[in-house]
């Protein structure tokens, strides 16, 4: 059958239209500011930025999320006004609704559901949610593609490496070819809401044993390669807990680093979208217990021997080991290392892993905002780099570096005050790759993936 919503060039045309003026905005800005020594207009410009964009769903909300962990490719301010596009952007309404139901379902699609609520309770950077039932009861959570998703992934991926293209042109301080074919591949697997279900089916597997972590059950007979519905996990947002008492907030955090570390150092998988609207808390007698995972779009699956090269990192930094130090940043991909380049790569490396080799309990970064962690890092590491540089970031550590830095901010918005290094050395302290190469294999086959 013709799928009337393949990446077509009149949607791709529409898009550009939507976008281009937004984004060339932006690469004007940035060439002016390189060129003339001047600044992109702080919060004014990124304010310019956000009318010029507002309304729009879709991948941009994504890549925005991205571009902060990206250092100093484009000023923060423009990294926060882009990312708040996704809350602005207007939903889908109920005529719009019941259309992409029908055709996701077939008609009568109403029938299939005990109830149905018109109005979304949450957006996605691709799609909205609504709260529904099952013809007996159950509570589930549907998730709607927006129309038109493909094409305009195509279209804002051409936006996307345009950007970059301008950046690399104007600052040689980090080669961001390989950031966008990885952003290019992740973000084409969300378009797959089938392959976001056998996501869900891997982390039910790796989390099974994890009382602290909660994964919802897919409803495969009301779910297609657009609409995601599965079982309702009743929840409250995070911040909502940032006045609770410490050992509630240690709670959380402690089910964060399970949700996020037990998988990648025991099956090289991680969730690479850490931001506050892809899990809740759920309580029990009133006191926080533990958290819901409820978006698995955004999943990177590593060889065995990227995992022991973050492994070997750890050791390295905390014996002093240099060789081990460089041998795990080749594990990642980095290639024709200087002394200048390893260096510039140990800021970054002492900043991620310090908490790591800390073996009290502090927060994940003493005295330091959520919005500013790991900023005045990045500026470090990119004033080396533009001496010393260039460096091609693999494409493999993209998704890794956003994890660990998205997952830090979570931390301090909680306060919490945990032995991290306890916790990181208990999750890989059996590590054997071959071992860790063999339970991936099952587990991925388990999950038709």
């Amino acid at each position: 059958m013709s799928d009337p919503e393949k990446n077509r060039l009149s949607g791709r045309i529409a898009r550009y239209a939507r976008v281009g003026t937004g984004m060339g905005g932006v690469a004007a800005r940035m060439a002016g500011a390189r060129l003339f020594g001047s600044d992109l207009g702080g919060e004014k410009g990124a304010a310019e930025l956000a009318a010029a964009l507002g309304g729009l769903k879709g991948p941009l909300m994504k890549v925005a999320q991205l571009l902060a962990t990206v250092p100093d490719l484009v000023p923060p301010e423009y990294a926060t006004a882009l990312g708040q596009l996704q809350s602005n952007a207007p939903p889908m309404g109920w005529t719009f609704v019941r259309r992409r139901m029908r055709a996701e379902l077939g008609e009568g699609w109403e029938s299939r559901f005990g109830a149905f609520e018109h109005q979304p309770f949450a957006a996605a950077s691709l799609g909205q949610v609504h709260r529904a039932a099952t013809t007996d009861g159950r509570p589930v959570a549907a998730k709607l593609q927006y129309p038109d998703m493909q094409s305009a992934v195509e279209a804002d991926l051409v936006q996307l490496k345009l950007l970059f293209s301008a950046y690399r042109r104007l600052d040689r301080a980090i080669d961001t070819s390989q950031i966008y074919e990885e952003i290019r591949a992740r973000i084409r697997e969300e378009l797959d809401y089938g392959r976001e279900a056998r996501h869900t089916a891997l982390y039910r597997t790796m989390l099974a044993d994890e009382p602290l972590v909660r994964v919802p059950d897919i409803e495969a007979d009301l779910s297609t390669g657009r609409l995601l519905t599965m079982s309702f996990l009743e929840g409250r947002r995070l911040l909502d807990f940032r006045d609770r008492p410490q050992d509630e907030r240690n709670r959380i955090a402690t089910a964060m680093f399970a949700a996020w570390w037990s998988p990648f150092a025991r099956y090289g998988v991680i969730h690479g979208d850490p931001h506050l609207g892809n899990y809740t808390v759920f309580e029990e007698d009133g006191a926080a217990a533990g958290i819901n995972l409820l978006d698995y779009g955004c999943i990177r699956i590593f060889e065995a021997g990227f995992v022991a090269g973050v492994v070997d990192l750890f050791h390295g930094l905390r014996e002093g080991d240099e060789a081990r130090v460089v041998s795990a940043y080749e594990r990642w991909g980095f290639r024709g290392l200087s002394r200048d380049l390893i260096e510039a790569l140990n800021i970054w490396a002492r900043f991620i892993y310090g908490p790591l080799l800390d073996d009290r309990v502090r927060t994940i970064a003493d005295g330091v905002a959520p919005a500013e962690y790991g900023r005045r890092e990045a500026y470090r590491v990119h004033r080396v780099l533009k001496e010393k540089g260039p460096v091609t970031v693999p494409r493999e550590f993209v998704f890794m570096d956003r994890a660990a830095v998205g997952l830090g901010s979570v931390f301090l918005h909680l306060s919490a005050e945990l032995n991290f290094h306890r916790l990181f050395a208990a999750a890989i302290a059996d590590f054997d790759a071959d071992s860790l190469a063999a339970r991936q294999s099952e587990a991925l086959a388990r999950a038709g993936l």
